[in-house]
């Protein structure tokens, strides 16, 4: 196997392969930034202490006269909080050690029976970011050299990702800074939702417990982000057996804008995420529906998307990543040298 460097000068090398990372490693851009705020509202509401703790006598009265008499019956307790809370946390590390397949639906309006544009994705964990390379609508590449020239790419953003230089100690502080912003959000909940319960429900073989979700008046927001709290109201589902959160569905009762100018999501936006146990312990999505109207800048957006995922599988840290990511290039090699070999997998 022939073999080739990307560029002998080594400065300019450091160069071509930052860009190799900036390329594979996008950022998300403005709407995708405000679902996932959006969706942070319901998936963290468990970080707080029981209901009870949080209610006033007059909520309470006020919550009774407006709901059925059996969600204040039972209120889910602090150990299984607990529990929920660890899930969260734990799923939200797992996204940067499992890659999965993305399909991604995308539908002029909610109802449309049939999708407006399909995408479908690899997304591998790359340290500091997300790497996404694009597959057919089956699942599988359409082309095998344009997706081993993606795959190569990946390596390239692993292998920057576990050099210890500057630039790379930014990279993570960052992700640090991330979590960190992540967790306070989490805190935030502590007194941010009120959680009525409704009854049970069946999913496949399980039984779910679900609750009533609504924004606490007592609730003071302590900055943007925390103030999406106020203006969300929704049902989460848990899966009390194995102590995880099962599903969530939101609408934004109140248009939430973002920055000053930058966007503005419309009150009645929703969403809901659907989520399995996809490895021993872990709990991730399985299925993401978003249904926005908004503004961003000065024209209208509106967004409709349907989003799968599927075939998790772990690959662990950059530096676990590079060895499985080198074996599927050489294997992809060995299958192109062979006449006849159909080389998508």
């Amino acid at each position: 196997m022939q073999h080739h460097t990307v560029c002998e000068n080594p400065k300019k090398s450091r160069q071509v392969e930052q860009g190799w990372v900036k390329f594979v490693l996008r950022g998300t851009d403005l709407y995708y930034s405000s679902r996932l705020l959006l969706v942070a509202a319901c998936l963290t509401v468990f970080a707080g202490r029981p209901a009870q703790d949080a209610i006033t006598k007059a909520v309470e009265e006020r919550v009774s006269s407006t709901a059925p008499s059996h969600e204040s019956s039972h209120q889910p307790s602090s150990e299984l909080m607990s529990h929920v809370i660890d899930g969260l946390k734990e799923a939200e590390r797992a996204q940067y050690l499992y890659e999965r397949i993305e399909r991604v639906e995308t539908r002029r309006q909610p109802m449309d029976p049939d999708p407006q544009s399909v995408r479908v994705s690899r997304v591998i964990p790359a340290g500091t970011g997300m790497a996404k390379i694009p597959l057919g609508t089956d699942g599988k590449p359409s082309d095998a050299d344009a997706y081993r020239a993606e795959l190569d790419k990946v390596l390239k953003a692993l292998t920057w990702a576990v050099e210890t230089g500057q630039t790379q100690r930014e990279a993570y502080q960052k992700i640090q800074k991330k979590q960190k912003d992540r967790d306070e959000l989490i805190d935030a909940t502590r007194n941010a939702f009120l959680l009525a319960y409704v009854g049970q429900e069946p999913r496949g073989d399980r039984m779910l417990s679900k609750y009533r979700m609504a924004p606490n008046p007592a609730f003071k927001p302590t900055n943007r982000a925390t103030s999406i709290y106020t203006k969300v109201r929704g049902f989460l589902w848990v899966d009390e057996a194995a102590q995880q959160l099962a599903q969530v569905e939101g609408e934004v009762t109140d248009d939430i804008s973002l920055g000053v100018f930058l966007a503005k999501i419309y009150k009645g936006s929703r969403f809901m995420q659907d989520r399995y146990e996809m490895a021993p312990g872990i709990w991730l999505p399985s299925f993401s529906q978003y249904d926005f109207d908004g503004r961003k800048f000065f024209s209208n957006i509106s967004v409709h998307e349907k989003t799968f995922y599927s075939a998790y599988k772990r690959i662990g840290s950059p530096a676990e990543a590079i060895p499985q990511i080198q074996s599927e290039l050489a294997r992809l090699d060995e299958m192109k040298a062979k006449p006849g070999t159909d080389h998508r997998n």
